[in-house]
Order: C-alpha cells, then structure tokens, then sequence
C-alpha cells in the first residue's frame, strides 16, 4: 500500500480522523512542517487541527477538480511532492469526496483504501466557520471556495459523492 486517501467536506471533522491515522508507525510524516499546520479553539481549548500537506484546487498542493485530467504518473508525482520519507502517505483532499474522483481512485489504486468522512451540510459549514473561516491559515480555501455561498454548495456537492459512493459500494 502507497497511500492512504481521505476525504470529507470542508467541516467534517476529517481532520481529527486523520490525526488518529498520521502518527501510527507505518506512516510518513515528512510533508509535517510548522507552516502546514493549523491550531484552532472551536472546542474550547487550543488544538492542532491541521497538519502535513493538504490537496486541493487552489491550495499549496494544487489538484484539478477533476482527477481524471490527471495520469497515474502525473498525480503520483503531486501526490509525493511534500513527502521525502519512507512509508504509507496520507494524501488529503476535499475533492476526493466527489463521486467521479472517488471512482478514479478506486481504479487506478485499488489497494489503497480511501478513508470518506461525512456529517451534515448544516453541521460541516457550521462547524468550518467556527474553526476560522476564510481566515484558517492553512491550507488557504479562498481560491476554490471564494466565499460562503460558494462553499455551501461545494459542501453539498461534496457530500453527496460521498453518500453516492457510500450507497453503490455498501460502504466499501
């Protein structure tokens, strides 16, 4: 196994899934550096939320919205890009959660498991704003998601392809 793909719309919580994967053994934390992290205080006490490389449309690792644009070649070559260690990456995205790009994953890295996180619309948005916003430092989401309309309806749009995905495969 190469990588481990997770995915879950902005406020999902998938971050905290990630934590709980990012310091087993197995894992290389290489892509960790101080500037790809990000502490908030939405739960009352100061927490690092967001840490190692993120890949998204607009983001420090720059993903088309759609994988498919993409060879095999040329997205192992992101994906790898912030990681200079040994072991299983864990490439992170919110628009892995789209159905299309989660069917792409699944063909082109079958042995890879693909970790989809999913809460509410209502929940995700609420939750994204009271961590920071626009105003999260990292990863930046103001170039894809523009502002809160937008992100509302990429939310949507994301957990949908994840219920779709979800509902054809009995939850892979």
């Amino acid at each position: 196994m190469k990588y481990i793909f997770v995915a879950g719309a902005p406020g999902s919580k998938w971050s905290s899934v990630v934590k709980n994967i990012y310091y087993s053994p197995s894992i290389d934390r290489s892509d960790y550096t101080d500037e790809r992290t990000y502490y908030h205080d939405a739960s009352g006490t100061m927490q690092l939320m967001h840490l190692g490389a993120y890949f998204d449309p607009g983001m420090e690792f720059d993903l088309p919205e759609s994988l498919s644009t993409l060879t095999k070649k040329q997205a192992e070559e992101l994906f790898d890009k912030p990681f200079s260690g040994e072991g299983v990456r864990i490439i992170k995205s919110h628009i892995f959660s789209y159905y299309e790009n989660i069917q792409y994953l699944k063909e082109l890295w079958p042995e890879c498991p693909i970790v989809l996180v999913h809460r509410s619309d209502d929940s995700c948005l609420g939750w994204w704003v009271k961590c920071g916003h626009f105003n999260i430092t990292y990863p930046s989401y103001d170039k894809y998601y523009v502002d809160l309309k937008v992100m509302a309806k990429i939310i949507t749009r994301q957990n949908a392809g994840i219920e779709t995905a979800w509902e054809e495969h009995d939850g892979f």
